[in-house]
């Protein structure tokens, strides 16, 4: 067998036509186990891969596959953010009266290492609904954006949900969360005319810490103590609550524990007016941040074993972002296309990297700049690096009468 000696490793023009993506899988392939391995561990979706398509695939083909779609989606995201802030876009219609809900939830690095993970929540609050007695309000079309990295940054990126859920054109929005201050600085970016809530059972915890001191840790007298000024403040406010718990600082001047929630407490009463809030609708409980971290975070990122390198939890939140809001279809042509650009970008740049090479070796004195490309090759298009954003509020809105200026959100 003979070979031609000056021959270049090229590639076939119909990869492009069929819209191959990178690695030895068709593209429906790649797609369905990314997916798979999106809902269950990678040893687990490389077994179902073979079961449902007849190819045998191993663990790391099934990570690797997986992290580069998880990745290349994150790129898009990330771009896309840059671009809301560069151009100014507007954003579309939104909603009638959306909730909003964010949080932290901790998963497991390497070498017994754990980083925070922080999720906003959107969805559209529902019309209260009478269940056992009561009214209830529940909120319904959720959808998640979740990065492990800074309070400061992840309020930038979450632009891009925001953005594609119109939350600036809503007509109402509620704010419901824990009384952290970085939630107070993602709120007065994205939306400073939301209607604040403090999480209910955030503001309880504060309650049954003075409870436990008064009564006793677990006994029937705290429980009672609690149950009491729970539905108190649910029913009637914080007013008389914060009142009793007053003359307690009174009466325990030195004791922490009533110094340190009551203060909590008070800074938040105009985000306890529980009675308020759910005579017009709202619901006054975060459930569905906290039920998103369990079901997009922590139900694929803390399973028993798992730990995570510091550079694929991204990857791995896009991809649970994509299924756990319901929109892979809508999706994954996205990620496919962005691969297809990365590997095209590659293998131009290695192939320019190659004939560079050659030129050299055959003549020292040849300027590179004189080789021309491949006119075969994809010659993907430039994209003008963004403006880095300012360190001012991204945008001003005038919500009704009163002009609000959105401060730049909290470092950690």
């Amino acid at each position: 067998m003979e070979f031609a000696p000056n021959a270049d490793r090229g590639f076939f023009p119909l990869d492009e036509e069929l819209e191959l993506l990178p690695g030895m899988l068709t593209p429906h392939g790649y797609e369905c186990l990314a997916r798979l391995a999106g809902w269950v561990p990678f040893e687990k979706a490389s077994e179902l891969f073979e079961d449902f398509m007849g190819i045998a695939v191993s663990k790391p083909i099934s990570q690797r596959y997986t992290e580069a779609a998880g990745a290349a989606y994150v790129d898009l995201q990330n771009e896309e953010a840059e671009r809301i802030e560069r151009d100014m876009l507007q954003a579309p219609k939104g909603g009638d009266k959306l909730q909003l809900s964010a949080d932290g939830a901790m998963v497991p690095l390497r070498h017994g290492q754990w980083a925070e993970v922080r999720t906003i929540v959107i969805g559209e609050v529902q019309p209260p609904v009478q269940e056992r007695d009561e009214w209830v309000v529940h909120t319904r079309k959720l959808s998640y954006f979740s990065r492990k990295t800074t309070a400061e940054e992840f309020t930038r990126l979450a632009l891009v949900e925001m953005q594609r859920r119109g939350v600036e054109n809503a007509k109402q929005v509620g704010a419901v969360m824990d009384g952290s201050d970085w939630l107070q600085g993602f709120t007065d970016y994205h939306r400073p005319d939301a209607v604040r809530i403090l999480d209910f059972p955030h503001a309880g915890e504060h309650i049954s810490l003075i409870g436990e001191f008064l009564c006793g840790q677990g006994t029937p007298e705290k429980k009672e103590w609690i149950e009491k000024r729970l539905h108190l403040l649910k029913h009637e406010g914080p007013a008389v609550l914060l009142r009793e718990f007053r003359e307690l600082q009174r009466a325990h001047p030195d004791e922490k524990v009533i110094v340190g929630n009551l203060a909590y407490l008070e800074k938040r009463e105009d985000q306890m007016q529980y009675p308020q809030f759910q005579a017009q609708g709202w619901p006054i409980g975060s459930g569905i941040v906290e039920s998103g971290n369990k079901l997009v975070v922590e139900a694929r990122l803390k399973g028993s074993g798992m730990h995570w390198a510091d550079q694929h939890v991204n990857s791995m939140l896009a991809i649970r972002n994509i299924l756990c809001s319901d929109r892979w279809k809508e999706e994954w042509p996205k990620v496919a296309a962005q691969l297809r650009l990365q590997s095209s970008r590659k293998r131009s740049q290695l192939h320019q990297t190659r004939i560079a090479s050659k030129a050299s070796a055959l003549s020292p004195s040849l300027p590179i700049a004189n080789v021309s490309p491949s006119p075969f090759l994809l010659q993907p298009k430039r994209i003008e690096p963004a403006k880095k954003s300012t360190p001012n509020p991204w945008r001003n809105f005038t919500y009704g009468k009163a002009l609000y200026q959105r401060p730049d959100p909290p470092k950690n």
